[in-house]
């Protein structure tokens, strides 16, 4: 049997999608992959609680140089 390809989260009151993605993928500004799966869910500054959000698994190397802020981005200080 595959293991899933994603995590099912019900929100909390207060989450945020970059809080999410610190939570699941350890950076907070990696939380575009997590909006991109739930286009069903209102993009607002806070969460209500009880909300279904699916946080899919992506592997590390998938996030690409270009998706970093420039601070973050190899060679740049």
């Amino acid at each position: 049997m595959a293991a899933p390809r994603f995590i099912v989260h019900v929100s909390k009151s207060g989450e945020r999608w970059d809080l999410l993605a610190w939570k699941y993928y350890g950076d907070p500004t990696q939380y575009r992959p997590v909006i991109r799966a739930n286009p069903g869910v209102p993009i607002e500054p806070v969460f209500d609680a009880g909300l279904t959000i699916v946080v899919p698994i992506v592997e590390q190397s998938s996030v690409g140089e270009d998706d970093l802020p420039p601070w973050r981005r190899p060679g740049v200080s």
